[in-house]
């Protein structure tokens, strides 16, 4: 994307921004990811930036690229940043960060069993975005993500859970577009879930928010997106 984009209005810029994120995750290792691959993955250690006493609920934050803070120090991004501001709140949470790049809903459903082993209180499902611009079928998303949703539900009966809404480009067509916006919002109602619209909202397409790459948020980018998911946490079921 060019300097022009700060120019452009922002749903154009969000718009320019996720068309580039497919190629974004070809540029991320030395291989392109394929269904269920990741060239990096980042886990925040929850020791790392609270107190490690294993009897706080623990949050799991279970996602792409985004999640995974790509490009950034793990203490940089959005996980990190929302287990400081909860410590500093006195909000008793462990974070646990989960994060793949490149990865797909096909792929988050291959490994979250392996992450459900430890005891989890919060879920947060960041996962849909490679998809939409894949255009995968909007059926085979939903089923995906649900599937995860059903294995945390089963396993973690009592967790909460927390859906971080996506959008894409309209070149898909716009019953494909509108579908995808949908789904998330959809998955929250059906599992019961709180929904965070538009995880991207305020960042999406902005240069000053993003690395040089113009797809991945830099860290004042995080910080955003670290104010938007708390704001969520934080609330009283």
């Amino acid at each position: 994307l060019s300097r022009t984009t700060s120019r452009m209005p922002n749903s154009l810029r969000c718009t320019l921004l996720l068309v580039a994120v497919i190629a974004g995750c070809a540029a991320e290792g030395t291989k392109t990811p394929t269904d269920g691959e990741s060239n990096q993955a980042t886990a925040v250690d929850p020791n790392a930036e609270g107190t490690g006493d294993a009897a706080r609920p623990i949050a799991l934050f279970f996602g792409d690229s985004i999640t995974a803070g790509y490009g950034l120090d793990a203490r940089d991004a959005f996980p990190a940043l929302v287990q400081r501001k909860a410590d500093s709140a006195d909000f008793s949470i462990e974070i646990v960060a989960a994060g793949s790049s490149g990865e797909t809903s096909a792929g988050g459903l291959r490994r979250i069993q392996w992450m459900l082993d430890r005891p989890l209180d919060v879920f947060l499902l960041e996962l849909g975005a490679n998809d939409g611009l894949r255009g995968v079928p909007i059926a085979d998303i939903r089923r995906n993500l649900q599937a995860i949703l059903d294995s945390v539900s089963t396993r973690h009966p009592d967790a909460r859970l927390i859906v971080a809404g996506m959008r894409i480009p309209p070149n898909m067509g716009r019953t494909y577009t509108e579908s995808f916006h949908a789904l998330f919002q959809e998955l929250a109602e059906a599992n019961d879930a709180e929904l965070i619209p538009f995880l991207l909202d305020g960042v999406a397409g902005d240069p000053d928010l993003n690395l040089p790459d113009r797809i991945h948020p830099n860290k004042r980018g995080h910080e955003i997106l670290a104010r938007t998911v708390w704001e969520t946490l934080r609330k009283d079921n």
